[in-house]
């Protein structure tokens, strides 16, 4: 039998909120452990290590070119603000690490192309941090929405994720500073619902996309509230989002076919970590007294690991392939981040363009 091939070596560029979560993953992934964090700030980085039940063989950096030089390094996670994305990344895929980067990947299509130019040279795994896509509970929702007989045509998909910031993040958070992450909730939250809409149509790219006008700004003008619809060529399909940082806590997806409905309440982070649910409808009409009898069942996936540890074990597969068996990297991952930036960058361009329609252009 052959022996199983050692962990993927982590290092951490940064000490970022969401960095806790994902560090957590990276412990619980059965082929992945830490090997280095970084930071601007020597102190901050062996408090990180520490709050968060690092390997004591962890080493820890002031810096991030530190984390980059480290031979011991096989892969990078990057949870760093928005606009420090292509610096970065490129300089990891430079270094021959392979790239972990948490969403928005970039501030606009043509940062993120510097990146995948950069990995594609350096033969090096590419992969955002978008932790939904790889529940259990995301294939078999796309299993029904796949099943022509059972769901039909997909017609339109909605789908809202908000939260509700506080006077504290709306202040201080990165993600409302213009120089930091300047497209704020658009960004970190709409970028789920562009995903959500774009996996619903098997990542087929709309024909246009126009912001619905008025989004709220701060007095730095970056977004706090938007959204957009989206429209196809053919078929009559359709989708809209909205994201805050000023409503209450929605994670709403609804797809519409013209054989069933889909609704998942918490499509971006499941309620419970070990399980989650999805509810499927079937119903023509309503009734003369009512709604009827419809077909609906609510169907409940169960998974031994959060969705962030599955997150990680795949990308860990995929750099132990390129690592162990010399196997090309997985563009998968990439052509999925580059839609969905495309779509980001074309509300942002009807927001600034007076809300007009914007073509899509891959």
């Amino acid at each position: 039998m052959a022996e199983p091939s050692p962990p993927v070596r982590f290092g951490i560029l940064g000490c970022a909120s969401i960095a806790r979560k994902v560090a957590r993953a990276i412990r619980l992934a059965p082929n992945a452990t830490i090997v280095a964090i970084g930071s601007r700030s020597m102190e901050k980085a062996v408090g990180f290590a520490k709050e968060n039940g690092f390997p004591a063989t962890a080493k820890v950096y002031g810096s991030y070119d530190a984390v980059l030089d480290d031979e011991e390094v096989d892969a990078v996670y990057v949870p760093l603000p928005t606009s420090l994305h292509v610096e970065w990344a490129v300089r990891a895929a430079q270094k021959k690490k392979h790239v972990l980067l948490e969403k928005p990947v970039a501030l606009n299509v043509k940062e993120l192309d510097s990146i995948l130019a950069a990995c594609e040279s350096s033969g090096v795994q590419f992969m955002d941090g978008t932790m939904w896509m790889h529940h259990p509970r995301t294939a078999e929702m796309k299993e029904v929405l796949s099943d022509s007989q059972q769901f039909g045509q997909i017609k339109a998909v909605h789908n809202i994720l908000s939260f509700a910031g506080g006077p504290e993040f709306l202040k201080n958070d990165i993600r409302v500073k213009p120089d930091l992450d300047s497209l704020g909730a658009l960004g970190d939250l709409g970028w789920y619902c562009i995903r959500a809409i774009l996996w619903a149509f098997d990542y087929e790219l709309p024909k246009t996309v126009t912001a619905i006008a008025d989004p709220e700004v701060n007095d730095s003008g970056v977004i706090l509230s938007c959204g957009a619809s989206l429209k196809w060529e053919e078929g009559g399909k359709l989708a809209t989002f909205y994201c805050s940082f000023l409503t209450t806590l929605t994670m709403d997806l609804t797809v519409l076919g013209t054989e069933g409905n889909l609704h998942v309440h918490d499509y971006v982070v499941p309620m419970n970590e070990n399980d989650a649910t999805f509810h499927l409808n079937r119903i023509s009409q309503i009734g003369q007294y009512g709604a009827g009898n419809p077909v609906s069942s609510d169907r409940v996936i169960t998974t031994d690991l959060p969705q962030e540890a599955i997150m990680v074990k795949e990308f860990c597969e995929l750099v132990d392939g390129i690592i162990r068996n010399g196997a090309k990297p997985e563009n998968k991952w990439a052509d999925i981040s580059r839609k969905t930036q495309i779509v980001v960058d074309a509300v942002k361009a009807s927001i600034d363009k007076g809300f007009q329609a914007i073509e899509v252009v891959y």
